[in-house]
């Protein structure tokens, strides 16, 4: 049997698996939840659901990466007790990686379009309608988005088709050192916005009267989700590096240096955007008119500004690319593991696979932008995002937690066994209680509550009929978890 390859280095693989957790999310949606629900107030309970909700999922999916030696493909069935049904529960995190890449393999083409077209001064004294017509052009335009879209897989696999160490690891070490350089100068310049001061107080101060005027509830909600999904956990996107990974460290430790990079990197992205809104007067909205409309005004009216810009989307496109290369090796090793391909026959199927599945996110914003599957104003961009972010993340992970502490799954003391393998901090024996109940409630909490406020403002049909389906699908894992397994005869 063919041994399998290993990271490097301890930092290749936390580069790497932090490039895979940070995305465009920790950019441009972190630094206005913070400050909408309360700035340092929210950071705080934020941070405590990192620690006991983000960060012990992320060890189970990378203990059961390591222990199996193999992706979602194929890891249940090597871990799970015989006569069980995890396997089956494989096909979600595939579903999952491939549904996740359908818009983001477009949207990471946006960051390297708007990167050139701010270097090049396309975007150079242009007035806010005409930056609002330069991004409407850009989505009218299938040929322009298809194109750097393809260009996204190609960059990216061609990294993944030249192996483990000699591209994945090699090539991101040199993506994120960049982007971590790039996101302190950003930072750093930003701080000397006249606007920086009020930024920081609109950010950083605590208002624990705003945070109550949301209601404490609320605020808790928001921290839980934005924990839960900043680390890309649930579809095996980060398992496959746990099957890469030696047992010289615990994965606690492993864990930890990851979620401390993906929240500095979250922590540093505020310090960049929210100075530069307050000094040009724009408001700091979550989404896309953030970073294709409001911040290409900004740069337009600062000093420097095409430079900046420049810089700016040259970081996103990192950040973009990083998850990109990370997911397309989850993708390429399903069929390495499952089928036995070569890795370069694997790269070359999803090369077609991924840019027939990324066009219908594009055509939804012109050919098709007359279908809208989630109600008025919505795309089909929307509908996968939906799939993913609200359905295959929570209930893989959901999945995952289960597995690694039923006694017909993987098991407890198998899982506890390989997570405490090495050097380093440990998790305590006394955590099962929580990790086999607490945790698993809180997940389905933060699933079912989503769906609550996903479809309440769109009627009650939609939201009785689209919340029964969630309970539906959280009642069928349970069943797996919790039948009885099946004995010899």
């Amino acid at each position: 049997m063919k041994q399998r390859e290993k990271f490097g280095s301890r930092l290749g693989f936390i580069l790497v698996s932090a490039g895979c957790a940070i995305g465009l999310g920790n950019v441009y949606k972190f630094p206005y939840i913070c400050g909408q629900y309360g700035g340092a107030a929210f950071i705080l309970i934020y941070l405590v659901f990192l620690a006991i909700l983000g960060l012990p999922i992320l060890i189970c999916e990378f203990a059961v990466g390591r222990a199996s030696q193999s992706s979602i493909a194929s890891s249940f069935e090597k871990l799970e007790a015989p006569g069980t049904h995890w396997h089956k529960m494989k096909w979600m995190g595939m579903a999952g990686n491939y549904l996740l890449m359908m818009f983001y393999t477009m949207v990471s083409g946006w960051m390297m379009y708007y990167a050139w077209r701010t270097a090049t001064g396309e975007l150079s004294g242009l007035d806010s309608d005409g930056v609002n017509a330069a991004f409407g052009s850009m989505i009218q335009s299938p040929g322009t988005m298809t194109f750097w879209m393809i260009l996204t897989v190609l960059l990216s696999f061609g990294i993944c088709s030249l192996g483990l160490q000699g591209g994945i690891e090699r090539i991101t070490k040199v993506m994120m050192s960049c982007l971590l350089v790039l996101i302190v100068v950003l930072a750093v310049h930003s701080l000397t916005l006249d606007g920086a001061e009020e930024g920081l107080r609109f950010y950083l101060v605590p208002n624990f009267k705003l945070a109550m005027e949301y209601g404490l509830g609320n605020v808790i909600y928001a921290a839980m989700s934005q924990a839960f999904f900043t680390l890309s956990i649930g579809i095996g996107a980060m398992e496959i590096f746990g099957s890469y990974l030696h047992r010289d460290h615990t994965l606690t430790s492993e864990g930890v240096n990851i979620v401390l990079l993906d929240t500095f990197v979250a922590l540093m992205a505020g310090l960049i955007t929210l100075p530069a809104c307050f000094t040009y007067g724009v408001e700091p909205t979550a989404g896309v008119s953030l970073l294709f409309i409001s911040l290409p005004n900004v740069f337009n009216h600062m000093a420097g500004g095409r430079i900046w810009g420049t810089l700016f989307f040259i970081f996103m496109s990192f950040a973009a690319l990083s998850t990109v290369v990370a997911v397309f090796e989850s993708l390429i090793s399903y069929y390495i593991d499952l089928r036995g391909w070569s890795r370069k026959k694997s790269v070359v199927f999803n090369i077609v696979l991924m840019i027939i599945l990324s066009m219908p996110a594009i055509l939804g914003f012109n050919v098709l932008s007359g279908i809208h599957p989630l109600g008025a104003g919505t795309n089909l961009m929307d509908l996968e995002d939906f799939l993913v972010s609200s359905n295959l993340l929570p209930l893989g992970s959901l999945v995952f937690v289960l597995f690694c502490t039923r006694k017909n799954g993987w098991g407890w003391d198998n899982a506890l066994q390989e997570m405490n393998a090495g050097k380093g901090l440990k998790l305590p024996g006394f955590i099962r209680g929580y990790m086999s109940y607490g945790l698993p409630a809180i997940i389905i909490l933060v699933y079912l509550k989503g769906y609550y406020d996903y479809f309440k403002p769109k009627g009650t049909g939609m939201l009785i009929g689209w919340m029964t389906l969630a309970v539906l699908l959280v009642a069928a894992i349970l069943f797996v978890a919790f039948k009885p397994q099946k004995k010899k005869q």
